[in-house]
Formats: C-alpha cells, sequence, structure tokens
C-alpha cells in the first residue's frame, strides 16, 4: 500500500533516510513554493507527482486503479508549533502512553496515526483506492471498524459538542434519513448547530476520506485552471465538500452526482496536534484516557500530569510548578531555571546559567555543519500578522513592545513594520554555544544582557520560514538519537518507574544491538513474574542479534511462563484412588475442535494480558468421536500404556519412568504427564510414598490406559490438546477426582505447559464443550473461560450442512515450532503482533455475531478473514503445496482456512452453496495434492467429552 506524503520542501530530502522508509513504499514532494493549492490542490498535485515519479508514461486513470493508496497532508509552516516545523509535525515525538503495551520508544505521530488509515483501506472495497488524512492528528478507534459501502466520497467523523464542531467542518444528515450526507458546512457557529439538532444530525469532519477513483479525477479537474494546465488553490473541505450531499451549499452538477457515506468512526477519538499548548494538552489527554490502575503498568507518579520529557537529559528537579512542560531532544544543565509554559526543543548540550521566564519556549536548530538558529517564542505566539500589529505576539507580547523594552527603536532599519512575523529576520545563527546563552539571555529577559543585544545586531538573522528552509535535519535527528541511546540504559535501570518492559522489546533489542548499549543488570527474583519473563526474553533476542549464546535465557523465560501457570495446581495436592470395580473399563471420547476466529489470543502469555477470545466447533468425524481413551485395572502394581493408532505399549514402574514424559519422540509423553498431573508423581501427590509401586499398592493396583486417535498426526483439529483432556477426563473418573469439564481443561492446559509444548486453551475447550461457542477469558494467570453457546442453524440445516467440507490434505506439521516463534513475540510485545492478535479477538466477536444472526455468506467470508489473520500472524501457515490446493477451490468457496496453526492437516472449507460444495468435491477429488489426501464427513457435535463405564 503506498503512501504518498506532501511535507515541508527541506524534510523532502531528508526523509526516506531519517525514517529509514523504502522509497517503493513511500512517496513524498512539498507543494509548489510560489502560490497556495489547498488541500484539494494539494492532494491532486501530490497525486500527479507520484505518478510521474512511478509511471511517467502511464496514463492517470490506468495508475490511479492499480493500487490502493494513503496521502497524508504534512506539510505547511507550523506556524503554531514552531517547536516542529523544521522537522515537520508529522515527525513530532510522542512519549508511549503509559497504559500502552508494544509501541516503540521511538515512536513519532506518523507511526501512531497511520496504522488506522492502513487497516481502514484494507476493508476498503474495489474502486476506492485513495484515502486523505491530516497529518497534524492522532485518530484512533477503540472498537471493530464496520463495514464500509461503495460510494464516490467516504467520510469519516465523529459525534461530538457543538462546541467542539464550531472549529471543524461538520456533515448534516436529516433525523429521518441519518445515513444519507443531506449538506456539509465549514466552522458553523454554537448557534447555527443549535437550531439544526431540531431536525438534523452532525458529525464532525475528522479529515479522514476516501474517494473513488471518479472523485479524483473530478478533483483534479477542479484543481486546474480552466486552461487545465497549472494547478490552482482548491480546497478538499471548503469547496469540494461543499458540493456534495442532498442539498450541497455549492452548486456543481458534476460533483452534486457523486454519492457520499458518513461513517461515525466507532469509538472515535480524536486528538489535534496544531498549536504548542495542543501538543501539550493532546498527549495529556491520550495518556489519561485509561484510569484503571490495573491497566497502567508505569508505576510512576509525576510532579504534575501535564509534563513531559523524552529524548532528553535534565539535571534539574522538575516539581508541580512546572506544568505544561515538554522538553525533547533537549539538555538542561544544573544552572537552568524553569517556570511553566515551557517547549524545549533541539536544545545541545550546554553549561548555561540561565532563567527561563514563564510561557517562554525554545528551540534551537542547527544550521549548516557547526552553527545553530537561536529562536525564542511565546506558548502561544501564533507567528501570524504584520510586526506593526498590536495582536502580534512575540514571547507573549506585542512585537512592539519587545523592541522598546530592549531598547530597539521602531520603526528600525533591521526589520520593516509591514512584514509578517513569519518572515521576518529575527533569529540569530551563533557558531557559538556560549554566545548562545548570552543572546537567548538578552532575547528572553528585560532588560538582558548589552553582550547579548551587541550578538544580536552583529549577527546574521533568519526568519521562522528560512529557520525550516535552511535546517540540518541531519544533525537535529543526531542529537535525538545521542540522547535516546542515553535514555535506553536509563529506562532499563528504572524499570519499575519506566515504561521499558511495555515496550516493543523487539525493536528494543535491535537497538541495543545497534547502539552497542551494555544490557542492564538481571533483575531480581521478587520482581514481578511477567516481567521477569519479557527481560529474559529480552535478553534472549539481544544475544541472539549480538551472535551469541542466547538459548539459556530464552529457555528461563519459558520456564517462569511454565512455571507461573503450573503454581496453581502445586498448591492443590491430590489423592487419587480407584472409583471403579476390579472388572469395569473407563471409556473415554471426545471430539476435536475446529477454530473459526481468535485463534493465538488464547496462547499465554498474550491472553495472560489481555484476556483472549475465540469462536470454534466441536466435530465427530465419520460419525465418531476421533479421540479415544479406555482405562482398566490391572491387579499388577504397574501402568500399562497401549497406543492402538500407533502400535504401540510401554510398562511403566517407576516415578522416573513416568517423568520422562519430556523425552522426545515418546508416543506415550501425553499420558505420562496427565498421571503425573493427576498426583501419580510426588510432586502433585497429597501422600509422599516411596515408590510408584506403593502408591499403587495403595489403590489397590495399577492401571492400563489405551489410547485411540483416529487422526493423523499433524491435523491441526487441536489432537494433542483433547487427546490430553480426554485422558484426564478418563483418569478424574477412574480415580474419583470428581473435575468437571472446566477442570479438566484447566488442568489440560498445566499438561501442555509441564511438556514444554505450550499452547492455549481452546483446543481442549473446542473438543470437552460441544457445540458451537464463543470462549473468552479476563487476563491473569487463572484462565477461567466463560463460554456463550452459539445456535447451530448455519451448521445443520439442510440448506447449510452439505457446504461445509473437511478435507485432509495429506500434508502434515508440528505447532511446536510456529507455536514458539509467535510466542516470543508476544513476550517481546512485537507491535505486529500485538496489533494482529487484538484485531483477531475482535475479530472472534464480529464471526460470534455473524452466527447469532443466522447470515450464512458473512460467516464465510470472516472464516475467509481469519485465515487471512492467521497467514499475517505467520507466512509459514500458508506453504505453496497448500496455496495451490486452495487455488483449485477458490472460486466456489466463501471461506476457508487450515485448522490450527496452519501449514498442513486438514482444509476446512465453506462452499457458497450446495451445487457449490460439489464442484470442490469433483475438483479435489480428481486433482489430489498427494495419495493420502481425502475428504472426510464431519458433524458437529452435540455431546462434547462423553465419559462412561462397562
Amino acid at each position: 500500500m503506498k503512501k504518498l506524503l506532501s511535507l515541508p520542501a527541506n524534510l523532502v530530502g531528508y526523509f526516506h533516510k531519517l525514517q529509514n522508509a523504502d522509497r517503493q513504499e513511500w512517496f513524498c514532494t512539498s507543494d509548489p513554493t510560489d502560490h497556495k493549492l489547498g488541500s484539494g490542490g494539494g492532494t491532486s498535485w501530490l497525486l500527479e507527482k507520484c505518478r510521474e515519479n512511478d509511471a511517467p508514461h502511464k496514463p492517470f486513470n490506468d495508475w490511479l486503479k492499480q493500487e490502493k493508496r494513503i496521502l497524508l497532508h504534512a506539510g505547511g509552516q507550523s506556524r503554531r508549533l514552531p517547536g516542529y516545523a523544521p522537522s515537520g509535525k508529522i515527525l513530532t515525538p510522542i512519549p508511549v502512553f503509559r497504559w500502552a503495551t508494544g509501541q516503540c520508544f521511538d515512536q513519532n505521530l506518523l507511526s501512531l496515526q497511520l496504522p488506522l488509515y492502513e487497516k481502514i483501506m484494507e476493508i476498503a472495497p474495489q474502486g476506492l483506492h485513495t484515502l486523505i488524512a491530516s497529518g497534524d492528528v492522532y485518530i484512533r478507534n477503540n472498537e471493530p471498524l464496520q463495514e464500509i459501502p461503495q460510494a464516490d466520497v467516504i467520510c469519516y467523523g465523529l459525534w461530538t459538542d457543538p462546541s467542539i464542531a464550531t472549529n471543524h467542518g461538520v456533515f448534516i444528515a436529516s433525523r429521518e434519513n441519518p445515513d444519507v450526507l443531506d449538506y456539509m458546512l465549514q466552522k458553523p457557529s454554537v448557534e447555527e448547530l443549535g437550531q439544526l439538532m431540531a431536525t438534523h444530525l452532525f458529525l464532525m469532519d475528522i479529515g479522514i476520506w476516501i474517494l473513488s477513483d471518479k472523485a479524483v479525477e473530478l478533483l483534479i479537474k477542479r484543481s486546474h485552471s480552466s486552461s487545465n494546465k497549472e494547478f490552482r488553490y482548491y480546497d478538499l473541505y471548503s469547496d469540494f465538500g461543499l458540493t456534495l450531499g442532498m442539498h450541497p451549499k455549492i452548486n456543481d452538477p458534476e460533483l452534486n452526482t457523486l454519492s457520499v457515506a458518513i461513517l461515525p468512526l466507532p469509538g472515535g477519538e480524536f486528538y489535534h496536534y496544531g498549536t504548542s499548548r495542543e501538543l501539550i494538552s493532546s498527549t495529556l489527554a491520550v495518556q489519561n484516557r485509561v484510569h484503571d490502575q490495573r491497566m497502567i503498568v508505569q508505576r510512576h507518579v509525576k510532579p504534575h500530569p501535564a509534563m513531559f520529557v523524552q529524548n532528553a537529559e535534565i539535571e534539574i528537579p522538575l516539581t508541580a510548578d512546572n506544568s505544561n512542560l515538554w522538553i525533547e531532544n533537549s539538555h538542561l544543565g544544573k544552572g537552568w531555571k524553569i517556570h511553566n509554559q515551557h517547549l524545549f526543543t533541539g536544545i545541545p548540550r550546554n553549561e548555561w546559567t540561565i532563567e527561563i521566564p514563564a510561557g517562554v519556549c525554545i528551540d534551537i536548530v542547527p544550521i549548516g555543519e557547526k552553527a545553530y538558529a537561536i529562536r525564542p517564542y511565546g506558548f502561544n505566539d501564533a507567528f501570524k500578522g504584520p510586526l506593526d500589529h498590536p495582536s502580534t505576539l512575540f514571547m507573549g507580547h506585542p512585537f512592539k513592545q519587545w523592541l522598546e523594552t530592549r531598547n530597539l527603536s521602531w520603526p528600525t532599519s533591521l526589520l520593516n513594520p509591514d512584514t509578517d512575523i513569519q518572515s521576518a529576520a529575527l533569529f540569530p545563527v551563533s557558531h557559538s554555544i556560549e554566545e548562545a546563552e548570552e543572546i537567548l539571555k538578552w532575547m528572553i529577559h528585560t532588560p538582558g544582557s548589552d553582550t547579548g543585544k551587541a550578538l544580536w545586531l552583529k549577527s546574521r538573522r533568519l526568519s521562522a520560514d528560512t529557520i525550516s528552509a535552511q535546517a540540518n535535519l541531519i544533525r537535529l535527528f543526531g542529537q535525538r538519537k545521542e540522547f535516546q541511546i542515553k535514555n535506553w540504559s536509563f529506562l532499563a535501570k528504572n524499570y519499575e518507574k519506566s515504561v521499558f518492559y511495555q515496550l516493543n522489546l523487539m525493536d528494543a533489542a535491535q537497538k541495543f544491538v545497534t547502539n552497542h548499549i551494555d544490557l542492564p543488570h538481571p533483575l531480581p527474583s521478587g520482581c514481578n513474574r511477567m516481567t521477569r519473563i519479557r527481560d529474559h526474553m529480552f535478553r534472549a533476542k539481544v544475544l541472539q542479534l549480538s551472535g551469541k549464546e542466547f538459548l539459556p535465557e530464552e529457555n528461563k523465560a519459558f520456564a517462569l511462563l511454565r512455571e507461573g501457570l503450573i503454581e496453581s495446581v502445586h498448591s492443590q495436592k491430590l489423592s487419587p484412588g480407584r472409583s471403579v470395580y476390579a472388572d469395569q473399563i473407563v471409556w473415554s471420547r471426545s471430539p476435536v475442535r475446529i477454530d473459526l476466529a481468535g485463534g493465538w489470543t488464547d496462547t499465554p502469555p498474550y491472553c495472560l494480558n489481555e484476556g483472549g477470545r475465540v469462536v470454534n466447533i466441536a466435530i465427530e468425524l465419520n460419525g465418531q468421536p476421533p479421540i479415544q481413551v479406555y482405562i482398566k485395572p490391572n491387579p499388577a502394581n504397574r501402568i500399562i500404556l497401549r497406543s492402538i493408532d500407533l502400535g504401540a505399549m510401554e510398562v511403566i514402574t517407576t516415578y522416573e519412568e513416568l517423568h520422562h514424559f519430556t523425552k522426545v519422540g515418546s508416543p506415550f509423553s501425553i499420558p505420562k504427564a496427565a498421571l503425573v498431573l493427576s498426583g501419580f508423581s510426588p510432586d502433585f501427590s497429597d501422600i509422599r510414598y516411596s515408590s510408584l509401586e506403593e502408591q499403587l499398592q495403595t489403590i489397590g493396583g495399577g492401571l492400563e490406559i489405551t489410547l485411540l486417535s483416529a487422526i493423523p498426526a499433524g491435523s491441526g483439529l487441536g489432537t494433542s490438546s483433547v487427546l490430553a483432556a480426554t485422558i484426564l477426563g478418563a483418569l478424574s473418573d477412574f480415580c474419583g477426582m470428581g473435575w468437571d469439564k472446566n477442570e479438566i481443561c484447566r488442568r489440560t492446559l498445566i499438561l501442555e505447559q509441564l511438556l514444554t509444548t505450550g499452547g492455549g486453551w481452546q483446543d481442549q475447550f473446542g473438543g470437552v464443550l460441544q457445540g458451537i461457542k464463543c470462549i473468552e477469558t479476563q487476563q491473569g494467570f487463572e484462565q477461567s473461560p466463560s463460554v456463550k453457546w452459539l445456535p447451530d442453524m448455519l451448521f445443520t440445516e439442510p440448506e447449510y450442512k452439505s457446504c461445509h467440507l473437511l478435507y485432509y490434505t495429506g500434508i502434515t506439521r508440528t505447532a511446536k515450532n510456529i507455536l514458539a516463534e509467535i510466542v516470543k513475540g508476544m513476550f517481546l510485545n512485537e507491535t505486529k503482533h500485538l496489533h494482529l492478535l487484538k484485531e483477531m479477538k475482535e475479530h472472534a466477536a464480529d464471526l460470534s455475531d455473524a452466527i447469532q444472526k443466522g447470515c450464512f455468506p458473512t460467516l464465510g467470508t470472516l472464516v475467509k478473514k481469519t485465515w487471512t489473520q492467521n497467514k499475517a500472524l505467520d507466512r509459514g501457515t500458508n506453504p505453496e503445496a497448500i496455496e495451490a490446493l486452495i487455488r483449485q477451490i477458490d472460486d466456489y468457496a466463501l471461506g476457508y482456512k487450515l485448522p490450527g496453526a496452519g501449514g498442513g492437516g486438514y482444509l476446512y472449507m465453506i462452499a457458497k452453496d450446495p451445487e457449490a460444495a460439489v464442484k470442490i468435491k469433483r475438483t479435489l477429488t480428481q486433482n489430489p495434492p498427494n495419495k493420502l489426501a481425502r475428504f472426510v464427513e464431519m458433524t458437529l457435535s452435540k455431546k462434547g467429552l462423553q465419559i462412561s463405564r462397562s
């Protein structure tokens, strides 16, 4: 998906290097310097320049249709936010949110806002190739995005109060027809909106517009002069926008016919970063959007909440008096004294002794190879208006007053009174940090230093515009990086009060290695378990990237996770007995499961941190529960294990033999671990025995356990977990432990940790519990799922039943390696993984809702989306052999997926209709990928796990 950026002219040449951005993915340009284009003309200019760069000989309309693209308007002079004018507001560094996990330490406004736009374009219908957004906002959504309708113009809006909407564009719709745009207004008065509320609804325009190819073509047409050769000023919102709707405010026969859809952004939040004040207030609002202390990882309480320090080194204490404070890419030494309402940006290392009056901000910008432009300004300065106008402020006072208090005559030959303050050469260039101190003292104090005045008068001075045009951004960003490198060590050392272990630790590990940062000291054993787990995995990743031995640290992370999950059963020691007659057999059997949505969200550590949600179905194969376990008494004091499908047998006489369940390749690892977990081990037994033989003798003899798994290995149907649960269920009945299905499944999760295979809880719950269900847990090591059963109409009614197909591909895989890599990403708070897992969790709710509503086409398309999500999480889940198989049936299927982790096993398909199901069967029967591939009859299980006795 191509990203097109309109940037300040000076930033264009630096952007790709500074952001390590791929030129094939990112295109940058700036508006022409000789005339303004507006947001509409600027959009057209940006598109035209990108086409000239990508495909100069291709017709514009053909180029437009070839891919989706996101346009961000991030140029402009940034008059009201001077501190980030040179580097562009869109690259403004934003502090890590105290409640968020997986953010990057060096994140900026661009990296925060882009994921939402990408998500919108991923679900946008065909023909909608162009999204336009503003670069000085951060927009969040807390709920899943709704379906995007087919229309020429899609506009997202927010429900908001008239007092806020009056500063923005507003979409107006009648109460009788709320989904249809009636017309658009630009910055209507509160009174006007108040009058409209009786008959209309309104949404505030948040600047996210999607245009069809037709709408783009018309926008470009309107952006050109009548000669159709030169661009002219044309605004997307106040010109183009007012031509839209049922009753448009501007008459334009072509544009008036464009169809429009207005979508409220679900759970939308809008944060503006247009001014110095908003930089602090919006950041504060985002930081404070979560007040639940259980969700806030950082334990540090600042002297004042409106106080932000990042990429900086400060040697002075901060107090509650220093409110509305922003320090970034700066050094404030011991000789500094500050007050409130300050923005400090770009200040190099110094040994100044200086006091900054309240409301004064300082931005220092590298010029050339060694010089600095020194720019003090006021917290509320707008950098707008002629110098002699009373409303034109400089450092919070009328500019004329600033001149007079510094004994400069007015008018002066140095400055033309008619000059716009943005273009006035006010800011001196200094080659000396010491001289810069003297100049600053004179500029910000009354009366100030005579030395500073003399230096100011003789210096080369630049305007705000010229500073942005001549800034050496390599030096500016290089200084920020130096502060960041030092901050990394500080953050890690002060982990209890910092955001370190909630960061994207994969990114952090790469930064540590690239910048040769020493690892922090190991965490104490009394530290929070999850923090210690992340610390060990972080260390492992740093060592791995450094080419050093890393497995010991990695193993410590997995061991701590196992210990945390196993602890709950260690405190519940068992005394297994024998609750059957000598001639009885306990027969336990279970269906297997197909996961429809939410897979991976049930896997520790994600479910421990965020809670999980899955939708799955329990199925029988060829009319039978495919997993079966038989337990009968054995008169000898020993345990006999048999596997019908594997043709294997093993005799157990000692605890030591039982504890060999982690032995690679053992056919009886699962039953051995189940026996240990059921109390046939000193670790889990309430009574101490000298040997296994003594324990078996005490309960009246041994056991014979026979297993039958009528499914090939590596099936993807949750076989191993379901088998473990089926064994535990049989042991519970045989030994009189009375576990219900929830307890059986909970102990299965522990059992898999004993086996070191890991895994989540959905496989066992999916098979043990009958039917179709949405299963959900809350955060915490104690995972106690709540189950909501869903109607089975879409799976059992004759018109739908034949559409559900299960095909054994003959291609097997082991989930353990796939699982381990994804779990490592969870440990490391990898942003990609966490975003995908959040989407998967939301997607499970959508699929559950589709089943509740009985919408068969939606069910199929959502299952296909599940498969897309699985592939995004790990491309290895979809080998070429599977992809080739899917290509044969794609036209006949609404959806399909490999159950489980993917890679092989069974392929589950939902045909479009019964006729399409017949075509799928014919196609794959005639063209199997191998000699083992075949269709298998699947039926919905209405009983789940069943246990009975002979």
